[in-house]
């Protein structure tokens, strides 16, 4: 059978795909894609990449276990036939709703939703998942209730997360739901122990690249929380070596746009399970109603023309040293009411300027904190439960701490001070303020951007706005644009 794919399992990462030169060919051109960005890299300037990844390996046939749907569709595509040994084609696991609820009932004093409860069950009927919910949606309680079956079948859990204030966070949550974390769970990341017997450990991805394949032989189970961040070479390394790690899943509440990192994840976890939306969960007033606020600050015609034959990173420069704007971000964040989140990106130029001018300002009883990547985890956890008890408290922090995965229930504010044209870090930074708190259902954003277009010709980050403005169409939020004149 030329036209005949054997299709054999080589552990629990890798499918083997053993065919003819000609369909092994075919296979790595269908699984070849542009890496977005290619033709900037030192790589591909000198020659010794051409800018593509492949997902499928020619000599030796092995591809991602999770890509057998996407082997299946280029067979159809090819009329090629496809032979499966043992073990590859696995039955969907027979998991009953009623059985599944009765059995959550008796982890927890919460109360688990609707589409909680199917997400739970895809990853258990299917062993491997990608679960695409998003950000405020509860993803921690689903770990938790997917962790606790699992350690039934005396599974040893790997949890990976991105950040240590995130590790902390997990660790809080499970506590929360009532799980027992002194006997069962252990952190790794710096001055924590590397080994434990306790049969859950929550760590990052930072913490665990370097550590050699027998480490993993123990995990039966391991989870990717926020696993849009799984497309660097080191985690995708700490997730081959799992080879005997048999349930695989990725949460996520929001994948960026390359068909590149979606197959990545996909072939790591398994299929996208699309739990629910934003907008549905809004709508069942499961989370905060959000309110967009799009700030367009018109420049002086000086600062147009000084700004419109520079360079992005100057035009950056430009606007975080900007003291007429840097005074409205200021007056801005001291004008609303309630907790408030001002996020930046440069913290030399940027974060510690709008905090010093913010201190300056605050009245002296009102609490303005400061976060970023040189807060250690602790302090982090601190800031966020105390914010959780205020109700007028400032919080200035970098997109890289503040944007992914921190949970502040009681946060009414999101100030946008920098420009980004990220999907993935404009919907994580607005999932900070999704979340229903006691006192509070709704939530504003105030997205800051800068008109220095001159003789028609529109600045970078004018661009990025329209990026944003694009994002925000997509996922039907509710936005006005009102612009100011911003004066020297």
């Amino acid at each position: 059978m030329s036209n005949a794919v054997i299709v054999s399992k080589e552990n629990e990462v890798y499918l083997k795909l053993d065919a003819e030169a000609d369909t092994r060919r075919m296979l790595s051109e269908f699984f070849s894609f542009e890496v977005p960005g290619y033709k900037f890299t030192p790589q591909y300037r000198s020659r010794v990449w051409d800018g593509r990844i492949r997902l499928f390996q020619y000599a030796s046939g092995r591809i991602y276990l999770g890509l057998l749907p996407y082997i299946q569709e280029f067979a159809k595509q090819n009329d090629i036939t496809l032979v499966y040994d043992k073990g590859v084609k696995e039955k969907i696991n027979d998991i009953p709703v009623d059985y599944l609820k009765k059995y959550i009932k008796t982890l927890s004093s919460f109360k688990i939703r609707d589409y909680q409860l199917d997400a739970v069950r895809y990853a258990l009927q299917h062993n491997r998942a990608l679960l695409l919910s998003p950000t405020a949606s509860g993803k921690s309680f689903v770990i938790y209730c997917l962790m606790r079956y699992y350690l039934l079948k005396k599974k040893k859990i790997l949890i990976i997360v991105p950040k240590t204030s995130l590790v902390e966070q997990l660790y809080t949550d499970f506590k929360d739901y009532g799980f027992d974390n002194k006997t069962n769970c252990h952190r790794v990341y710096y001055g924590y122990e590397k080994t434990s017997d306790k049969p859950v450990i929550i760590s990052t991805w930072q913490s665990l690249y370097k550590f050699p394949k027998e480490y993993f032989t123990k995990f039966g189970a391991v989870f990717g929380d926020e696993a849009h961040l799984f497309k660097a070479r080191s985690l995708t390394g700490i997730m081959t070596k799992l080879v005997d790690c048999k349930y695989r899943i990725g949460l996520t509440g929001t994948l960026d746009e390359t068909k590149t990192h979606k197959l990545v994840l996909e072939g790591l976890f398994g299929a996208v399970n699309k739990v629910t939306t934003t907008k549905k969960l809004m709508e069942k007033k499961q989370l905060s109603n959000l309110k967009i606020y799009a700030i367009v600050l018109n420049h002086t015609k000086d600062s147009c023309h000084y700004v419109h034959d520079k360079k992005y990173h100057e035009e950056m420069s430009f606007l975080v040293s900007h003291t007429p704007r840097n005074k409205f971000i200021r007056n801005l964040c001291l004008n609303l009411q309630g907790n408030t989140l001002c996020l930046f990106t440069l913290v030399e130029k940027h974060g510690k300027v709008l905090l010093d001018m913010i201190k300056k300002k605050a009245e002296n009883k009102r609490k303005v904190f400061f976060v970023y990547g040189g807060v250690e985890a602790l302090d982090r956890e601190k800031i966020r439960s105390i914010v959780e008890k205020e109700d007028n408290a400032i919080i200035v922090a970098s997109y890289g701490t503040f944007s992914t995965g921190i949970n502040i229930r009681n946060l009414h504010n999101i100030v946008f001070s920098s420009p980004t044209k990220s999907k993935i870090r404009s919907l994580q930074s607005i999932g900070r303020g999704l979340r229903i708190g006691d006192n509070k259902t709704e939530a504003t954003l105030y997205d800051i951007a800068d008109n220095l277009t001159y003789n028609e010709k529109k600045n970078y980050t004018l661009e990025h706005f329209s990026n944003r403005i694009n994002i925000y169409n997509e996922e039907d939020f509710n936005y006005e644009i009102h612009p100011v004149e911003l004066k020297n």
